[in-house]
């Protein structure tokens, strides 16, 4: 299951590259794109020949070319490209973030698995990862207290997203122009200015180019805590949207607003207005986390 996911995942990453391209040009070496993706030569062998096969791209020697540009149908879904703890991991903050239970709840592994259909096994693997972000703590006899969305939690997690997202910005203005992550940014700025000229009708639609945006500038460091670290932010967002609907539309305005300033700051390798924007921008999201989750202990946790 595992490989498989991991397959899935770096072909889709190729495809990433194959959108950037013009149709006749030559991929990066299968070393470059390995680096890139973070996974074995093995994986980008197997995925260029998948890549072949399906006529994307096209063997001229010892080099490929890409004979058609991707389309949407050609990427396995998302689904699909998370390993089975990952899965897990997933849906559990899914549940505790949808109100199921409150601060103080007891968790069993027996319980965790009647709720996800899935073993105690892989519940008891992957329930600590939650303890060293503080959302869990363990308790005598096999259970686990959940300690909750707080603000103290909210405070935390939020100094340390400031730290990491300046060293994943750094690793970003590092790589080349041409690189896929630069492409995404670009294609991401225009997209900013097109819903900022629309937001009237299409704020809802924030939610998704946030995670997209940050998710870009994460994904640039070559380290795997500040990768795995994002996956409880994007979560973290997500809820928040759906906890605190007041202000949706200004809130969205506000954070695009200060996401273009950041973008551009990015886009010109200019450190000191990185390190201003990426503040700024952090400082009010903090904010309308810890507004949220006051509203969210406010009300009694949902069956």
């Amino acid at each position: 299951m595992k490989g498989k996911a991991v397959y899935k995942r770096s072909y889709n990453g190729c495809l990433s590259i194959c959108e950037t391209l013009a149709p006749g040009a030559e991929m990066p070496s299968e070393n470059e794109i390995s680096q890139s993706l973070s996974v074995s030569r093995t994986t980008i062998r197997a995925v260029m020949a998948g890549l072949e096969a399906a006529g994307i791209l096209t063997r001229q020697g010892s080099s490929r070319r890409l004979t058609r540009r991707p389309e949407p149908k050609d990427a396995f879904p998302d689904t699909q490209t998370v390993s089975t703890s990952a899965t897990v991991e997933r849906r559990f903050l899914e549940w505790i973030l949808q109100g199921h239970i409150g601060p103080g709840h007891l968790l069993t592994a027996a319980e965790l698995a009647r709720q996800f259909g899935t073993s105690t096994t892989i519940i008891r693997e992957h329930l600590p990862h939650f303890q060293h972000f503080g959302l869990i703590e363990r308790r005598p006899n096999s259970a686990w207290l959940f300690k909750g969305v707080t603000p103290a939690f909210a405070h935390e997690i939020y100094d340390v997203r400031e730290m990491f997202e300046l060293r994943a910005a750094r690793s970003f203005i590092a790589l080349p122009d041409p690189s896929p992550p630069w492409q995404r940014m670009r294609t991401i700025e225009r997209e900013h200015r097109a819903l900022l000229a629309d937001i009237d009708t299409g704020y809802a639609l924030f939610p998704d180019l946030d995670e997209r945006l940050h998710r870009t500038v994460h994904e640039t460091a070559d380290n795997r805590f500040i990768k795995d670290f994002y996956d409880i932010i994007s979560m973290l967002f997500h809820y928040n949207a759906q906890w605190d609907a007041v202000d949706e539309k200004q809130r969205a305005f506000t954070a695009l607003s200060e996401h273009l300033a950041y973008i551009e700051a990015l886009l010109r390798r200019d450190l000191k207005a990185i390190d201003r924007a990426c503040r700024q921008h952090l400082k009010t999201a903090r904010s309308n986390l810890l507004r949220s989750i006051d509203l969210r202990l406010k009300k009694p946790p949902s069956l």
